[in-house]
């Protein structure tokens, strides 16, 4: 896979889903916006990460997308303008849709505003620093755990917790890291990550527990009758032990004195991932979720499974020099430009979901909504490991211009 003309793809197909002065819309499979679709906190975010990402790579037009988002995201319909912190989503109008504030939104904010800072979006300082403010007084916990959502005035915490927004929010404190050159959040991402991977993922074989009670108590049964929910589906989702695992070492990149078993647990959930998520159900492919015995429930494969499967597998071959990594990687690359990769030149971008003989589909996402898994796949998978890539690209651009 040439990764260079794979991320300029993706980034022409997601050049589309711009609506100044709203944010990033759903893009549909042949790239338009969705006009039966609201405009999200979270593709708004994303899409402002992609494409500061890519203005840090000197793409053109990327600088300018990047401060659409930034623009959207501190001064849209989507920042709440009656209390902190963002909607889940607004109407194309601009009218309130999802009005409850949920801690995986607004860490893609944080991720987002750090960085369009990395990448000298006008705006992006007093975006980051609201963003920041927002986050460590409602969505961190006196323990520095996450609190997963409230309603919208940000009363009272629900009393779930998750590590799907636990897991988005160890991405987030990196880059704050990174960019304002604060070691302590790197410490906040550590301390996340030895709770729920190296205390819970490991008291169950790597096998992590996702939905939790407001006690951390695991609940192994949440959404046993929704299995297939977008962002809290039931059981084990092996996409995001992949997606540990390479946060894991990105950690570690990050302190002076990183403890061993990150490096360990990254192995440990890259094994069982593959173990129980590769080709469970006889095909290739990854499943998207199992049971507590690891028998596949949703049998559809995402594509955002199979970047964190290239991205991990990357960051491991780097880290260990081990070549059953990079042999993976180079397999499952070739795996997703066979199935994945939309190559019919009206369309483009990634298939988001394929069926168990690995077909188009689309029971749990429908379109397209945003390149933000792939697009960092290509990027994870030749870059040197960091413990965010806008700080890495900040970096590699200031030591490109000296």
């Amino acid at each position: 896979m040439d990764t260079e003309a794979e991320g300029r793809r993706l980034l022409a197909f997601a050049r589309h889903s711009a609506l100044p002065g709203l944010g990033f819309g759903w893009l549909d499979d042949d790239g338009a916006v969705d006009p039966r679709l609201p405009v999200h906190t979270w593709i708004t975010a994303r899409m402002t990460h992609v494409f500061a990402l890519a203005a840090l790579r000197g793409e053109p037009d990327a600088l300018e997308l990047a401060e659409i988002g930034t623009r959207s995201l501190a001064a849209g319909p989507l920042r709440d303008p009656e209390h902190p912190g963002w909607l889940g989503s607004v109407s194309r109008s601009g009218a309130p849709e999802g009005t409850g504030k949920l801690a995986y939104d607004h860490a893609f904010v944080a991720l987002a505003a750090s960085s369009a800072v990395a990448a000298g979006v006008p705006g992006a300082p007093e975006l980051l620093e609201d963003a920041v403010e927002v986050f460590e007084r409602s969505f961190l916990d006196e323990a520095g755990r996450v609190v997963d959502g409230y309603p919208r005035d940000l009363a009272v915490p629900e009393a779930y917790r998750g590590a799907n927004s636990s897991m988005h929010t160890v991405e987030a404190v990196l880059a704050l890291g990174d960019v304002l050159r604060e070691p302590r959040w790197h410490r906040v991402g550590l301390g996340i990550a030895e709770h729920l991977v190296h205390e819970v993922a490991g008291a169950h074989g790597h096998r992590l527990p996702e939905h939790f009670d407001e006690r951390w108590t695991p609940l192994p049964d949440y959404n046993v009758d929704r299995p297939d929910d977008q962002f809290r589906p039931y059981g084990v989702t092996p996409g995001h032990l992949l997606e540990w695992s390479r946060l894991l070492l990105q950690i570690e990149v990050a302190l002076d004195d990183a403890p061993a078993w990150l490096l360990d647990d990254a192995r440990a959930l890259f094994d069982r991932a593959v173990e129980i998520g590769w080709a469970a159900d006889g095909a290739p492919g990854f499943v998207y979720t199992t049971d507590w015995h690891d028998r596949p429930v949703v049998r559809d494969r995402m594509h955002w499974v199979q970047a964190e499967a290239i991205a991990a597998a990357a960051t491991l071959a780097r880290r260990t020099g081990e070549r059953r990594y990079a042999d993976l990687e180079r397999d499952w690359w070739d795996f997703a430009d066979r199935h994945f990769v939309d190559h019919v030149p009206r369309a483009g971008s990634w298939h988001h979901e394929l069926d168990p003989a690995n077909r188009p589909t689309a029971g749990v996402w429908s379109g397209k909504p945003d390149v933000y898994h792939a697009y960092q796949a290509t990027l994870l998978s030749v870059l040197p490991t960091a413990p965010s890539l806008a700080g890495q690209l900040a970096v590699l651009r200031g030591a490109g211009s000296g």
